[in-house]
């Protein structure tokens, strides 16, 4: 006989990456177990019937979500009817609340079972919504330390499981990896947008540095689903620049002496792998002035709130144009008597892996949506 149908629905790229870990922990302890819903090609990977694609969905900011929102629309109605045709015997959402919470909102009504692992970020701005989660979602499964504090205040308990980018990193099998001296990798996103936004940047800012540090290297790491022609035209000709594939990631961090990041789950990547990295951030100026009025937190990245204090820089919006880039940069490569160096900051890293817990953060979340399940 098969077994349960539970749908899956992860927002973007980061995401798809969780989703498919906590989908392969799931089966290993309920083989029999059936997943479809919206995901990326990590998920599918994993067993997922996939019936909505993340791509669909991977935008940022305000502004940059006005303009796909009719696709979106269309999309979550297709999803509500989905769900009423095949009334799956749970719901897991990741992240992404924009999206799920109206997800959400189809689900409870029909009865189904709700898990939402990788809670939101309500504890950054619109706190308000935690009272959404309390009334409709069963379990809610952290992998941030702060947050069970966070969730607590509103009077409700969080499975804080560790961090799965403990296993998707694996600093162990990284740490024979040598450092290159004066190899600087790039991250510039995964959307379409931000890297239109980014890259750019980071050319003229790798312009800028090679004409002081002639013996420089840059890398750029090509994000999952993104076209390297793309990645090509928007660089500069006159610098050179080496392009990674995805699956070398881990490796190519680790190697790197700095790595410039747009701000997200790319930044704990870095911190994981020991690579000391300036995390950049732009948005369209509507977007990153709504933004500032509603976001509550001290950092942008995830390693400088985990650790509560700026091991990495952040150059936002204005200041993550080429010259502040190439300034900073220049500061961590070539630091004055008495700065912090790369080296202390990597040593500061050890400290932040201590706080997101050992390995098997994915297992743990599938024993707590299981357990719970098995309970109905």
């Amino acid at each position: 006989m098969s077994g349960p149908l539970f749908w899956i629905n992860a927002g973007e790229v980061s995401g798809d990456m969780h989703a498919a870990l906590l989908l392969e922990a799931l089966r290993r302890i309920r083989p029999d177990l059936r997943c479809t819903g919206t995901g990326g090609p990590r998920l599918a990977g994993a067993g997922q019937e996939t019936r909505y694609r993340i791509e669909d969905l991977s935008v940022m900011g305000i502004t940059e979500v006005l303009g796909h929102l009719p696709k979106i629309l269309r999309m979550l109605r297709s999803i509500a009817r989905d769900l009423v045709a095949l009334k799956p015997a749970a719901l897991i959402v990741t992240d992404a609340p924009e999206f799920n919470f109206r997800v959400i909102r189809a689900a409870v009504p029909l009865g189904i079972p709700v898990y939402y692992y990788i809670s939101p970020k309500l504890w950054a701005w619109r706190a308000n919504r935690a009272a959404f989660i309390r009334m409709t979602v069963r379990r809610l499964i952290s992998v941030l330390p702060f947050e069970a504090e966070f969730y607590r205040r509103f009077a409700m308990d969080v499975d804080y499981v560790g961090n799965p980018l403990v296993d998707i990193v694996d600093y162990p099998s990284l740490l024979p990896i040598p450092v290159c001296e004066g190899r600087v990798g790039l991250m510039p996103g995964s959307r379409r947008r931000e890297v239109l936004s980014l890259l750019p940047e980071f050319g003229g800012a790798a312009r800028i540095l090679l004409r002081r540090h002639p013996g420089l290297s840059f890398v750029c790491l090509r994000a999952p689903g993104m076209d390297e022609a793309l990645l090509r035209s928007l660089w500069p000709d006159d610098v050179p620049v080496a392009f990674v594939e995805p699956e070398r990631r881990f490796a190519f961090m680790r190697s790197c002496s700095l790595m410039l990041a747009a701000s997200g789950t790319a930044t704990l990547e870095c911190a994981v792998a020991g690579t000391p990295t300036i995390i950049v951030y732009k948005v369209s100026l509507l977007s990153y002035a709504v933004g500032r009025l509603l976001v509550k937190t001290p950092f942008m990245g995830l390693p400088n709130l985990i650790l509560k204090r700026e091991i990495f820089p952040e150059l936002l919006q204005g200041a993550c144009d080429a010259a502040p880039l190439a300034a900073e940069a220049e500061k961590l490569l070539n630091p004055a008597p008495g700065a912090k160096t790369l080296s202390d900051i990597r040593a500061e890293l050890d400290e932040l892996r201590a706080l997101l817990g050992p390995p098997g953060a994915a297992d743990r979340a599938a024993r707590v949506i299981l357990d719970d399940f098995g309970r109905l």
